[in-house]
C-alpha cells in the first residue's frame, strides 16, 4: 500500500507541475524564437510564482519517483504515469478551456 501511495503521489505531483507551469506560461504569453524574446522570457519566467511552483513540484516528484523506483519494478510503476496524462487532459479542458 505504501508503494502505491508513493507512485500516486509522484504521478499527481508531476501532473500538477505541468498544470502549474501551463498557468505560469499562460500569464507570460507566447515565446518567439529570437534572442531578445528569449531574454525577455527568462526575465518573466524567473519572476513568475507559478513557474517556480511548477519547478518545485517537478523536483519533489522526481525525488518521490526515485523512491518508487528503488522499491518496485519499473514495469509495475511506469504504467501509472498514464493517470497523469488523463488528469492533465481533463484539467486542461475544464480549467484552461483547451480542446481534447
Amino acid at each position: 500500500m505504501t508503494n502505491l501511495l508513493l507512485i500516486l503521489t509522484g504521478v499527481l505531483l508531476n501532473a500538477a507541475a505541468q498544470l502549474v507551469l501551463k498557468k505560469g506560461m499562460s500569464q507570460i504569453g507566447t515565446i518567439q524564437v529570437d534572442i531578445n524574446a528569449i531574454l525577455t522570457m527568462i526575465l518573466k519566467v524567473s519572476t513568475n510564482l507559478y513557474v517556480w511552483t511548477g519547478l518545485l513540484f517537478y523536483v519533489i516528484s522526481f525525488i518521490v519517483w526515485l523512491m518508487v523506483l528503488s522499491r518496485v519494478e519499473v514495469s509495475y510503476a511506469y504504467p501509472f504515469l498514464s493517470i497523469g496524462y488523463i488528469i492533465a487532459a481533463f484539467v486542461g479542458y475544464f480549467y484552461f478551456g483547451e480542446s481534447m
